[in-house]
């Protein structure tokens, strides 16, 4: 069918009272945003309202991008038309030839005044418009309780928009609405799923990724960031700081502390996510820990790993079953790229006996046994690479950002994770606009 344009629907933000237009302008954004690899969509903002005109642009991977814009409870494909009663009787009936309606489909017309000053009221509208329909399609019955189609004209000041079809969006809050956070990604099934979660409820997120490079694969690194763009096409666009975990998980494994390696291990990931949150000024970290699931997710293990950290821990799966993360996992596009065999760091020196109830004061003594750990973190820090991703590209696509540097594009055959750093490549790139990201 034959559509002009896609009509947005806010769901939560419009509890949100005062903060209403707060919320509207991060929903405009992220929708500009996941827009981008289709430059001749056109946004238009209107009070309670959003709406994308297609110009030539394919509407059904639009609205496929658009379902999982975070603010957005649902979709419709719109014919728009000007707000006069005979243009608006004759764009109903054009639809409905469109639809092309068989023998006993049930229908209704459902119209809605939102202009005061047009001279009909919606009552009103629901038969000067089924009337015309019914007569040139006479297979149609109405039921005005459970009609097969419901036909739905929206009477605006400026436009008259009509349609039937709705599509299930996202919900949620518009992303970045609710502030931002550190995203704790490794290549396995939970964390991009608690990634997606977060980014649902209003989160702008950074994905942190520790590697242990030579220990593990170019091909582990590039598996995460093929997730993290997965995310990225969600966001619009996501940071993803690649953490070099090498000599700290070396040094650890060399302490002794065999039963305590992943208790110190993730104590340690902590305290580098942290450093590098206050750097994003990010309020909180989420990860993908699901109570019970492994040892260092009991609840003793949690509690003694979350006191490496002064900042909130968001744990968006701990009560959640393992079939419905899988399930989410698919739904959201990530569960084939989880499964892939690529080993992360989590997966090496791995003690037989992990302890699954750790005593804090016996942690804490074994971090001051190792005095070399400090310095082990700022240098992980400091040895950070941040990696930009945008909304319909790849990682081979990314912007590296080095430094202080300006953002300069780069471009590979290779995996992103070798690919040159933007000082060394010579190639600019336009940087990225606003705080928003």
């Amino acid at each position: 069918m034959d559509y002009d344009m896609i009509l947005l629907r806010y769901g939560e933000i419009t509890i949100k009272g005062k903060n209403r237009s707060k919320f509207e302008k991060a929903a405009y954004q992220h929708v500009n945003a996941v827009l981008s690899p289709f430059p001749k969509a056109k946004v238009i903002k209107e009070y309670g309202r959003l709406y994308v005109e297609l110009n030539g642009e394919p509407l059904n991977e639009v609205i496929q991008v658009l379902k999982h814009v975070f603010g957005i409870v649902s979709i419709s494909p719109v014919k728009r038309t000007l707000s006069e009663l005979e243009p608006i009787i004759e764009t109903a009936v054009q639809l409905m030839r469109e639809m092309d309606p068989a023998e006993g489909t049930t229908f209704k017309v459902s119209a809605k005044r939102a202009w005061k000053g047009f001279p009909h009221g919606s009552q009103e509208m629901n038969h000067l418009v089924s009337a015309p329909v019914l007569r040139e399609f006479e297979q149609l019955k109405v039921d005005v309780r459970k009609p097969a189609i419901d036909l739905r004209v929206e009477v605006r000041e400026e436009w008259t928009y009509v349609y039937s079809e709705v599509v299930q969006g996202a919900g949620g809050f518009p992303l970045a609405s609710n502030g931002r956070g550190v995203l704790l990604l490794s290549g396995g099934i939970d964390s991009p799923v608690a990634g997606y979660e977060a980014l649902r409820k209003g989160l702008q997120l950074d994905a942190i990724h520790f590697h242990s490079y030579p220990f593990t694969s170019e091909r582990a690194q590039r598996k995460v960031l093929d997730l993290a763009q997965v995310l990225a096409n969600y966001a619009g666009r996501m940071r993803v700081h690649m953490v070099p975990f090498t000599d700290i998980q070396t040094r650890l494994h060399q302490s002794g502390h065999d039963n305590l390696l992943i208790t110190l291990m993730r104590r340690a990931m902590l305290r580098i996510a942290t450093q590098i949150a206050e750097q994003r000024n990010a309020l909180a970290i989420v990860t993908g820990d699901s109570l019970g699931q492994v040892a260092s997710q009991t609840l003793g293990s949690m509690n003694v790993i979350g006191r490496a950290t002064d900042l909130p821990l968001l744990r968006p799966l701990v009560t959640v079953d393992k079939d419905k993360i899988i399930r989410e996992a698919e739904y959201i596009g990530t569960y084939e790229l989880s499964i892939l065999p690529y080993e992360d760091c989590c997966t090496l020196f791995v003690p037989k006996s992990p302890a699954t109830n750790p005593n804090l004061n016996i942690v804490e003594h074994a971090e001051r046994s190792i005095p070399e750990l400090d310095d082990l973190i700022k240098a992980a820090v400091e040895g950070t690479e941040a990696i930009l991703l945008k909304a319909g590209g790849t990682p081979d696509d990314a912007i590296v950002l080095s430094g202080k540097d300006k953002d300069k594009a780069v471009s590979s055959n290779e995996p992103a994770s070798v690919v040159k750093k933007a000082n060394e490549s010579g190639e600019q790139a336009a940087p990225a606009t606003g705080d928003w990201f």
